[in-house]
């Protein structure tokens, strides 16, 4: 490919392949989202939010290392092999929530969802980062956060009405294969390679020469602890997870118990993951106006909205306090991306961006384990009130911590070489 030109308009047709990829990678998360919670209850009999919580743990674990060393193998060997591989490896998920004999076989098929979800997700952002230019960068996260968790709420709500219509196994995993199989199809014959964009804005760019050639270790050390800046991006991207593990592990039982039905469960869950849309606007946001002040109302909103959910009752109620923390959620979720990428070198942008979404994505695994603690020693409740103050520190620490890194609004510098901020 000869000098590939940038932008969404552009590339249209290569852009709107990715979006329909990240929405495949969001149902194929989202089918799980209502039924296998309450698949560890009702069918295998788990009363350990702990245990159940620890399918949660394996995809979290295994996402985080995928996100850092598909970054990596992006970077050598090119996008679309590495999402190809993603998507061969979520085949056998639906076979083994359909015919898993025991609880461990589920927290087995996750560790495949984790491999599917760090691959291919960040395959199909970094894709679109690309194929968008640096101008359109927030835009082009937004919309992959957005249609990505659209996808999330679609396949919780829609597995949610199947299963209350039939069972919670094995019906609506035909769905998911369905989704799987397709997904694999578009990658294999439609998807194209997108480095040849990032190697164009490396050679037409002004970064510093000496950035361009960093070894694995120090992008690991400068966009987890050696940038102050990046510091509060990664603490927030991790401690924002422990908001969709609450959701994914906690919703689900707290409404059960309140007397709901898998179909209202799948509603509740599903506004959620259905106000990530909004990051289509949030990410062009970030663009607008600078990437912190929209991640600093973001944290502190998504944290008042999991605090509402224990201090009220009712279905409609319920569904409001939902749909506000996924606001919260779209607001800071794409400019945390944007932040990370803003201040990565193009030939080291995938590994740059796969740093910030293994520090990001650990939060699950150590979201699930402490919400898993704190219900089955005290009471799920606390479970949301320890969640919501999380994200209240978090904010605190970004809107101390955090530098602008939009280029038109922002102060912040990138270190190089072993230099640090201070």
């Amino acid at each position: 490919m000869q000098n590939p030109t940038q932008g969404i308009r552009a590339n249209w047709r290569q852009f709107a392949l990715q979006v329909l990829t990240v929405f495949a990678v969001g149902l194929t998360m989202g089918a799980e989202r209502t039924v296998v919670p309450l698949m560890g209850e009702e069918i295998f009999g788990v009363t350990s939010l702990l245990v159940i919580g620890s399918f949660v743990v394996s995809f979290g674990v295994v996402k985080a290392v995928l996100n850092l060393y598909s970054g990596r193998w992006a970077d050598t060997y090119g996008r679309k092999p590495v999402l190809i591989a993603g998507w061969l490896s979520a085949l056998p998920i639906p076979l083994i929530l359909m015919f898993a004999p025991s609880w461990g076989w589920v927290a087995v098929g996750n560790v495949l969802l984790g491999v599917n979800q760090g691959v291919a997700w960040s395959m199909s952002m970094i894709s679109k980062i690309e194929l968008a230019g640096p101008n359109q960068r927030g835009l082009a996260a937004g919309i992959d956060e957005a249609f990505g968790y659209t996808g999330v709420a679609v396949g919780a709500w829609l597995t949610g009405v199947i299963a209350a219509e039939y069972s919670l196994r094995p019906e609506p995993f035909y769905f998911l294969s369905a989704v799987i199989v397709l997904a694999l199809l578009v990658a294999v014959f439609w998807i194209e390679e997108t480095l040849p964009y990032a190697r164009a804005e490396a050679v037409g760019g002004d970064e510093a020469p000496d950035d361009a050639e960093l070894p694995f270790g120090e992008i690991v050390k400068r966009a987890t602890y050696r940038d102050r800046t990046l510091f509060a991006a990664a603490q927030a991207g991790h401690v924002e997870n422990f908001v969709d593990t609450l959701v994914w592990i906690g919703f689900p039982l707290f409404l059960a118990a309140q007397g709901l039905g898998p179909a209202q469960i799948g509603v509740v869950v599903g506004v959620h993951s259905g106000a990530y849309f909004l990051q289509v606007y949030t990410g062009r946001l970030g663009d607008q106006v600078g990437r912190k002040p929209p991640i600093v109302a973001g944290l502190f909103l998504a944290g008042a909205g999991v605090l509402g959910m224990v201090l009220v009752e009712g279905y409609a109620l319920w569904i409001l306090f939902s749909g506000l923390s996924g606001v919260g959620m779209a607001l800071h979720y794409p400019n945390l991306i944007s932040v990370a990428s803003d201040a990565a070198h193009p030939l080291w942008r995938s590994t740059g961006l796969g740093v910030y979404r293994m520090w990001r994505d650990l939060g699950y695994a150590v979201g699930a384990i402490l919400i898993g603690l704190t219900v089955d020693l005290f009471v799920i409740e606390a479970a949301f009130y320890g969640v919501a103050g999380a994200m209240f520190v978090s904010g605190a620490y970004v809107l101390w911590g955090m530098e602008e890194t939009h280029p038109k609004f922002g102060s912040h510098t990138s270190v190089t070489g072993a230099d640090v901020s201070t």
